[in-house]
């Protein structure tokens, strides 16, 4: 299926490696324009170089460009050196590394005012900085990674059930505003258990308070999933491209679980 979306100009946070990287690549492949923007610079090199390879076998008559930015994207310099590499996006995946895991007795004031600016007030940001240009153009998507844990919360994982659900509060009334007449939808995308460092690390955090080993506990939680498996990078990275399609105009305001079916609820 040919997307529609060839030629668009994309920037997706937190591509250098996962889930972000998953995405950027689904979009190269479809043709658009990437800026991806991460901490590390020489991670960001070879991601970049990966997207480099992958646009060869791109839709659309002309190649897309990839490009990235070294910054924080949750702070005001990195956004700022987001926005110098291309300032206008018709396309935005908003994703930042969630929280660490532990007890909430162990975290201060100091703790979730750092979650929630992440988490929150980021991507909160960005669609801010976006939102009225893609209104104006006549298109634009902006897919925000959050977490499974906004509808099935993690005990350990505290910190992000809190500053992504303060996200999709927001996404909820903001996606139905006169935006949605404009073109302009915006979606979250709800990643249950993927096989990243982010999952490896909250698995290391669970061996530590359990006392088990990591891979018993990998084993457990493979078995409470229906697919009986991690999801990868590239099929959530297919997911988030369709959302940005013009296929996907009618779909806004909502929250896509993509978790193997780990998920119980019937809503």
């Amino acid at each position: 299926m040919d997307l529609g979306i060839a030629g668009k100009t994309a920037l997706v946070c937190g591509a250098s490696k996962g889930l972000g990287l998953g995405c950027a690549e689904a979009l190269v492949r479809e043709g658009v324009n990437v800026v991806i923007v991460a901490r590390g610079e020489e991670a960001l090199q070879a991601a970049a170089a990966r997207l480099t390879a992958a646009r060869a076998g791109s839709t659309g008559a002309v190649a897309p460009f990839v490009k990235y930015a070294a910054a924080d994207i949750t702070t005001p310099e990195g956004r700022a050196a987001a926005f110098a590499v291309h300032a206008d996006y018709d396309i935005v995946v908003t994703n930042a590394g969630g929280p660490p895991p532990g007890d909430f007795r162990d975290w201060d004031r100091e703790a979730w005012i750092k979650a929630v600016d992440a988490n929150m007030l980021t991507p909160i940001e960005l669609i801010k900085a976006t939102v009225d240009g893609m209104a104006a153009r006549g298109y634009g998507r902006i897919v925000n990674i959050t977490s499974s844990s906004v509808k099935s919360p993690i005990d350990i994982l505290g910190l992000s059930n809190g500053a992504r659900s303060g996200l999709t509060g927001f996404v909820a009334g903001v996606a139905r505003t006169s935006i949605a007449a404009k073109g302009v939808t915006i979606n979250n995308l709800l990643p249950g258990a993927f096989d990243t460092d982010r999952l490896k690390g909250t698995f290391a955090s669970s061996a530590k308070k359990t006392g088990q080993d990591i891979e018993t506990l990998r084993a457990a939680r493979q078995k409470g999933i229906p697919a009986g498996r991690f999801g990868n990078p590239e099929e959530f990275g297919a997911v988030c491209a369709f959302l940005c399609s013009m296929q996907a105009g009618y779909i806004t305001g909502q929250n896509v679980l993509t978790d193997g079916g780990a998920y119980p609820g019937t809503y």
